[in-house]
């Protein structure tokens, strides 16, 4: 397990969770999945009760807490694409299996994990400051998934 793990909170389906992400996303896999060794509040022996998982080569590890707490967009996973078709296949895995579409690039997935689908070509426009980022940025304002397209040409005014 590496030294500094993000541990993720789940009803019950962190294996199923982590086993889609690795199916998604580049650099992610399963590693390993843990039973739990007695009862617990919201679990019996033998349930799936931790999953160590990487997404996008940031380790992971999925924890059946049960219901008492709920993901929120204070934590999300920003995934960097390249281009239109990158940000298309990682949008519509998400949406497509269960999730939901927000607003600016982010979605959540069927278990309520936020994610924001992000085009480098946003990135470098909003780095680069002044009129440029601004354009870009009044642009992406208005976007659910994002448009590189149309990124590109506010970049260029």
């Amino acid at each position: 397990m590496a030294k500094n793990t993000i541990c993720l909170w789940y009803d019950k389906d962190a294996e199923a969770a982590a086993r889609f992400y690795a199916e998604t996303f580049p650099d992610s896999a399963v590693h390993a999945v843990h039973r739990a060794p007695g009862d617990y509040p919201s679990g019996k022996e033998g349930d799936v009760l931790t999953v160590e998982f990487t997404v996008a080569g940031v380790a992971c590890l999925g924890l059946n807490g049960g219901p008492a707490f709920k993901h929120n967009e204070a934590f999300s996973f920003q995934i960097a694409t390249d281009d239109q078709e990158e940000t298309d296949r990682y949008w519509n895995a998400i949406v497509g299996n269960g999730g939901q579409e927000s607003a600016c690039g982010w979605c959540k997935d069927r278990w309520g994990v936020s994610w924001q689908i992000t085009p480098r070509v946003l990135t470098e426009a909003l780095a680069a400051g002044g009129a440029e980022a601004k354009r870009a940025f009044e642009a992406m304002m208005h976007m659910t998934k994002i448009d590189v397209a149309q990124i590109e040409a506010a970049r260029r005014g």
